[in-house]
């Protein structure tokens, strides 16, 4: 994770950025308050109404439920860039590695369990009788377990390689928490392209497939449960791929653009930068919107959850919902 939006020494001197600086150090803590909000209460409800209301063994709720885990551990990592926007890194080198760790974590986990839950459903519409097709909790869980140690082993690079590096910025040094040597970074930028590139490849396969049988057999059930899925995967790919290519930009364009117009480019991309972020960690709270606008099952454990004024009648739908339902698709 870049966030080096500080003075910049050229040859022709230093960049100033202190308007770029002021920008992120107010906007983004902002932001990020109002997304780790929306996110803890989301992401938690989710988890709660998979626990007190659906079948947890559901192939479908074994990834919704992974996912809910996977924006969770992504949102514990956003107060410390929020602080860091406004004070710089305080806290020892040690955090500033768990804490990008857990930052990546959080974001390969998203990526994998998306396609994850989009290969599931090419499964279940195009290939329902296939020898694929996961039948049992068991095949669930251990796909849970690939993918979260995939997702921690791609992660392992910021872990080792992140350090507090000093950055000019006016009279004094700014600390940021940055990849510490400059081929880690370029490593860790072309990495999440190629998970992004992989998984958007696979997606667009099972959705063209998908969008295919789905006319044919014209079933108002599955076209449900794909549109629920393909709008969660559609905004987390909306989000993230423009700041994907930012930070892609952001890496090579010292070697692309000439000396002087160098400082003005650096100050653009910095803006389209932390913009991109924003959009891109809003990810995190975002799935439970979709859950509670296309998921009408969601919406109505929802409705049963806070409709406290018959307690045994609450008691009663919700043991009739828990035995009726087998995903909350």
């Amino acid at each position: 994770m870049n966030n080096s939006s500080y003075d910049v020494d050229y040859e022709d001197g230093i960049c100033e950025k202190g308007e770029v600086v002021q920008f992120g150090a107010v906007v983004i803590p902002v932001f990020f308050s109002i997304v780790i909000t929306l996110s803890l209460v989301g992401n938690i409800l989710v988890l709660v109404i998979l626990a007190l209301y659906e079948n947890i063994r559901a192939l479908s709720n074994i990834f919704i439920l992974n996912l809910a885990l996977s924006d969770l551990v992504f949102t514990c990592g956003l107060p410390f860039w929020a602080v860091y926007h406004i004070w710089g890194w305080l806290i020892h080198e040690i955090l500033c590695k768990v804490i990008t760790f857990v930052f990546f974590i959080g974001f390969y986990s998203s990526v994998l369990f998306l396609t994850a839950m989009t290969v599931y459903r090419y499964l279940m519409v195009v290939r329902p009788r296939s020898e694929l097709t996961p039948q049992n909790t068991s095949a669930g869980v251990f796909v849970s377990i690939i993918l979260w140690i995939i997702s921690v082993g791609a992660s392992v690079p910021s872990l080792l390689f992140s350090a507090v590096i000093p950055f000019p910025h006016k009279d004094h040094h700014f600390l940021g928490c940055e990849y510490e040597d400059d081929l880690w970074e370029t490593v860790g930028v072309c990495q999440q392209n190629i998970f992004f590139l992989v998984a958007f490849v696979v997606i667009a396969f099972c959705y063209c497939k998908i969008l295919g049988r789905i006319a044919i057999s014209r079933s108002h059930t599955k076209s449900r449960a794909v549109k629920l899925v393909f709008c969660t995967v559609a905004m987390f790919f909306l989000g993230w791929v423009p700041y994907n290519v930012v930070i892609l930009l952001r890496l090579f364009s010292y070697n692309l653009i000439p000396p002087f117009e160098e400082c003005d480019v650096s100050i653009q991309l910095d803006y389209a930068f932390y913009v991109c972020r924003l959009l891109a960690f809003s990810h995190c709270c975002l799935n439970p919107v979709f859950y509670a606008l296309l998921g009408v099952k969601f919406r109505g454990h929802l409705k049963t959850m806070f409709r406290r004024t018959s307690p045994s009648e609450t008691r009663q739908q919700r043991g009739k919902q828990t035995l009726s339902q087998g995903s909350m698709y």
